[in-house]
């Protein structure tokens, strides 16, 4: 009989936390446990299954794939899928976003990024600009460059800040006064910055907080000024889940290297994209090997994850993803709106497919979390917030199970003292 005592489990003390649930199989929105419930999925396995599970396309897509070449290196070697998909990403994303460069996972985009921004001075001779601004909030990853620029304070990394390469962490300019500071801030340390990223419109796993696209174009604009690249990090929010394919296009602004991730496959297989503009792509073109970009995962590009990623394109373009999205913002909107009321919460705010409920403070976790599979659903709050995330495709009574499930659970924990 299989067991989980091999198995170390992500975010997770292994000596107190309870046995996790067993998944047998999934279908559309429900995760089906091997103890014979099922579960709707409000936060589609960390904001992956955009399309639900198991869609036939995505799966055909990956089974013809399969028969022909699962996986070749890409050192000297290319494949039409990772062309295909490449070319595809390129006429979708703003702007001249043209260049991709295929890694397995959104922080390993990340760092690639933070290596595309730090070679890119180097290659162009300038020194000393090593340096990048984050923001209070942010959340970019689990591998080291990637955690430098997460929240040093209030993030998950705090254990490794003084390993950590220390970078410029300020507050995002949303009102009058962060302005002014980030400003300030950006004038007094531009010479040893080389890039500026953010998450645009929702930090995601920082705590689901929201800003503005007024805030977005405050950032790009100052990189603009001073000459830092811009960085967006849409590992989170790309391909739809804030109300456009990509967040950056509420603002009107493009970014000169962006990161996918996450929806990018359907949440099917492991793939991440970091693109760039021909701005940074030129500075590593010469006739010097060693100006090259000096990164190769061994299954960048990985055929198999790339044939999954351009049948997702399909469904974008096929089926009404944007139009399902606003029909669950308005949906949100309306029935988490009772939360308000409930002493124990301190904000309702919805941007997209994306609903938070922010508890005034930090719950107890397990409790809660077990209250709602006992409702039938799997929402998974963190810090001290509640939130959905769901697929594009839930129907109006399945999205109206979890939305009820985030009220009734709330109540009867702060009626239990867990709030």
């Amino acid at each position: 009989m299989t067991t989980l005592s091999h198995l170390w489990l992500p975010y997770r003390q292994m000596k107190t936390a309870p046995p996790p649930l067993i998944v047998e199989r999934t279908d559309g929105v429900r995760l089906y446990l091997a103890d014979g419930r099922e579960l709707i999925d409000g936060i589609a396995s960390w904001w992956t299954a955009c399309h639900g599970y198991n869609h036939p396309h995505v799966r055909a897509g990956i089974a013809a794939q399969l028969e022909r070449l699962p996986h070749v290196m890409l050192g000297g070697l290319a494949h039409a899928p990772a062309m295909t998909l490449a070319e595809r990403l390129a006429e979708l994303l703003p702007g001249d976003l043209d260049h991709v460069f295929f890694t397995e996972s959104g922080s390993v985009s990340v760092e690639v990024a933070m290596k595309m921004a730090l070679q890119y001075r180097v290659n162009r001779g300038e020194r000393g600009r090593t340096r990048f601004l984050s923001f209070r909030g942010a959340y970019h990853g689990d591998t080291f460059a990637a955690m430098s620029v997460c929240d040093p304070e209030e993030g998950m990394h705090r254990l490794f800040g003084p390993m950590l390469h220390e970078q410029l962490v300020v507050s995002l300019p949303n009102d009058q006064q962060t302005a002014r500071e980030f400003d300030r801030a950006v004038a007094a340390h531009a010479r040893e910055l080389t890039a500026v990223i953010v998450e645009p419109l929702v930090q995601a796993a920082g705590g689901m907080k929201f800003h503005t696209a007024a805030t977005l174009e405050r950032i790009a604009a100052a990189a603009r000024r001073h000459d830092l690249l811009l960085i967006l990090d849409e590992i989170a929010v790309g391909f739809g889940r804030t109300g456009t394919l990509f967040a950056c296009e509420q603002a009107d602004i493009v970014p000169d290297i962006m990161t996918l991730s996450k929806a990018l496959t359907g949440g099917t297989m492991p793939l991440a994209a970091t693109v760039a503009n021909a701005r940074v792509y030129e500075a590593y073109l010469s006739d010097d090997a060693g100006k090259a970009l000096m990164h190769g995962p061994t299954y960048a590009g990985h055929a198999l994850a790339c044939a999954a990623a351009n049948a997702s394109l399909d469904l974008f373009a096929s089926e009404p993803r944007l139009e399902q999205v606003a029909a669950i913002e308005a949906q949100l909107t309306r029935e988490l709106e009772a939360c308000r009321g409930l002493s124990t919460v301190r904000d309702v705010r919805v941007k997209g497919a994306i609903g938070v409920v922010q508890l005034q403070r930090e719950p107890k976790l397990e409790p809660l979390r077990a209250r709602f599979v006992q409702h039938g659903v799997w929402i998974r709050p963190f810090g001290d917030v509640v939130y959905l995330m769901p697929p594009f495709v839930i129907g109006t009574d399945d999205l109206a199970v979890l939305t009820t499930a985030v009220r009734d659970v709330v109540a009867e924990a702060a009626a239990a003292g867990e709030l």
